[in-house]
């Protein structure tokens, strides 16, 4: 995904996302963010489960980015920085998890979460109502019918912790020379040089960067790039492209070799993707 950053119309991170407080443990919002959005890096106390009910987000946040479509939420644990980022305009819905409690386990990290039906209500139920834009919690809801809240919010909570987590991640590593190649590949997946022709952007030789690569992602440098212009992918997919639109503006010498790589991913060919997910 390309953008121009002078021109990306920016969001401010939600005040409920700040609010530490026992007795409101679970916390819903939503807004709609336009397509080329961004909410720069930030982090807060309490967890999030972030969901598009339309479009696809990607996440970043330390050395992975993660893409997010609708069949999945992302979970970020309290005190993670992190940037949120959209390609197509999304209905993002949201629920925030107070830091006195730990759905995916003390030293959870962020990862992508295939959503439970039963969850996916809960959080359009506690989101329900608040304004795009807005930080509505449920405040009045918990003061007027505070068992009910109680008891939406320990079923929110059973029901993250119970989550299956996707392979949809995309580790970038730590050293700065392999960071600054998968940084240019993931904001430019198309790039068809070979590992000797970007070599140069890194700073080091192809051999270097393929140690790099297997140590640092646990991938080879083909495996890596695959894998980025796969997830890339799922964005076209989501705003109405074709695989063969998708195949070439990736960087493939065909779509065939576009659907046969992203069926070795995912298990299915590209536009059956969502259909075969619910979305």
């Amino acid at each position: 995904m390309t953008m121009d950053v002078a021109n990306t119309p920016s969001y401010a991170p939600v005040p409920v996302a700040f609010l530490e407080d026992r007795a409101r443990p679970v916390l819903g919002h939503g807004r709609d963010l336009v397509a080329g959005a961004r909410i720069a890096p930030h982090s807060h106390p309490r967890g999030q489960l972030l969901w598009a009910v339309d479009g696809v987000l990607r996440v970043h946040a330390g050395d992975s980015v993660w893409i997010v479509p609708p069949e999945y939420a992302v979970w970020i644990p309290g005190g993670t920085e992190h940037q949120v980022m959209t390609e197509t305009p999304v209905r993002a819905r949201n629920l925030y998890v107070d830091p006195s409690i730990r759905p995916r386990g003390p030293g959870a990290e962020c990862e992508v979460l295939l959503l439970s039906p039963l969850l996916r209500e809960i959080i359009l139920r506690l989101a329900e109502g608040a304004r795009p834009g807005s930080a509505r919690d449920m405040a009045a809801e918990a003061a007027a019918d505070p068992g009910r809240a109680a008891r939406l919010a320990a079923v929110a909570v059973d029901e993250i912790a119970e989550l299956v987590a996707a392979p949809l991640s995309l580790p970038g590593g730590q050293d700065p020379r392999l960071r600054r190649l998968t940084g240019h590949l993931g904001r430019a997946p198309g790039d068809r040089r070979a590992l000797a022709e970007l070599a140069g952007i890194a700073g080091a030789s192809p051999r270097t960067l393929e140690r790099l690569f297997r140590a640092e992602t646990g991938l080879t440098f083909r495996q890596w790039r695959s894998r980025a212009r796969v997830l890339a992918a799922l964005e076209g997919l989501r705003a109405g492209r074709s695989s063969t639109q998708i195949a070439y503006d990736l960087g493939y010498r065909s779509p065939s070799t576009f659907i046969a790589a992203f069926h070795g991913h995912f298990g299915c060919a590209p536009q059956h993707f969502f259909a075969t997910r619910g979305g």
